[in-house]
């Protein structure tokens, strides 16, 4: 399946962004058919972050990592990051590959695929700003999660039929991308799973150890029948009073890495961020400043003409088939 034909969360909910904002005429958003272009510059700076974004996985000493990209328009639902997935030094595609969930637009259905990191990197879409977050866990929870992750069987078991980009977190209705990796970290860190009704199960668990899916506020009721109105969001997998606030539950991955944080405070971050004339890596689990601004302790990378790299400290210290 080619890139242009299988789509992530960090495409699909952001076009939910776009048509809330858009005259109910003007909003055929066939994301399907869409081509995601991007000039060489662009390229050239999202294949330089892929390429910290291995050195930082490779440096770790682990073997599985969790990751996250930014993308488009999320900031109205105060999202930075809107795909994650495994990243699996073993994987059998490549070194540190991805593992995630991709709608697969030929097919009209969710499918789980691994994809090289700068195929994933590629994927942040906006050619202005970027974001790459890292997590890297306890080694326990490290081995749990590399073996469900390699497990071709259960990543399958998990997969949803139906997707839906606004899923609801505790419902097995619809799934999107997010999750089916949340479903994924339950069935791997919960000892007592069984290999029936494994997202049942999943979801179960999560509940009992109070994962809080993401809160996206729509603001206004009747953006829920205009959402409706397009074929990968659905609103009947929602509790009643979550519509009656117009709002959707829903696993992102700021809740995902929120959770792991919170379970196992061992667990450590990286985010890494891009402009036209900077990379940005800060090692801890305080986010980098919108726009890319980089902090004291930050490690900056300057850009200078394509292919060509300055790095200094910061000196003012103020693709599964």
């Amino acid at each position: 399946m080619t890139r242009l034909r299988a789509l992530s969360c960090a495409l699909l909910f952001c076009a939910l962004a776009a048509f809330l904002a858009l005259p109910v005429q003007a909003t055929s958003l066939r994301y399907c058919d869409a081509h995601s272009e991007v000039d060489t510059a662009t390229q050239d700076r999202l294949i330089q972050v892929a390429a910290l974004v291995k050195s930082e996985l490779e440096r770790s000493g682990q073997s599985v990592a969790l990751v996250a990209r930014s993308g488009l328009a999320l900031a109205r639902f105060d999202q930075r990051y809107s795909h994650a997935g495994v990243s699996l030094k073993a994987s059998a595609n490549a070194p540190w590959s991805v593992r995630q969930l991709y709608y697969a637009c030929d097919e009209q259905r969710p499918r789980i695929f691994d994809q090289g990191m700068s195929g994933f990197v590629l994927g942040v879409h906006d050619p202005a700003e970027g974001y790459v977050s890292i997590v890297f866990f306890p080694p326990a929870e490290a081995a749990a999660l590399q073996r469900a992750a390699l497990d071709d069987r259960r990543a399958l078991q998990l997969l949803g039929a139906s997707y839906s980009a606004n899923a609801y977190a505790f419902s097995q209705r619809y799934q999107n991308c997010n999750q089916w990796l949340a479903e994924l970290l339950a069935s791997a860190w919960n000892v007592q799973a069984q290999q029936e009704d494994v997202r049942a199960q999943a979801q179960q668990w999560l509940r009992e150890q109070d994962y809080s899916p993401s809160v996206i506020q729509l603001g206004w009721r009747p953006l829920l029948w205009l959402a409706d109105m397009v074929f990968w969001l659905h609103s009947d997998d929602h509790p009643a009073e979550d519509l009656a606030a117009a709002q959707f539950r829903v696993s992102m991955p700021a809740s995902i890495e929120a959770f792991v944080h919170r379970r196992s405070p061992e667990a450590t971050h990286i985010e890494l961020c891009y402009t036209a004339k900077q990379l940005v890596l800060r090692r801890g689990w305080q986010p980098i400043e919108p726009g890319c601004i980089a902090q004291a302790g930050d490690e900056v990378t300057q850009l200078a003409d394509a292919g060509v790299l300055a790095t200094r400290p910061k000196s003012n210290r103020a693709d599964l088939r």
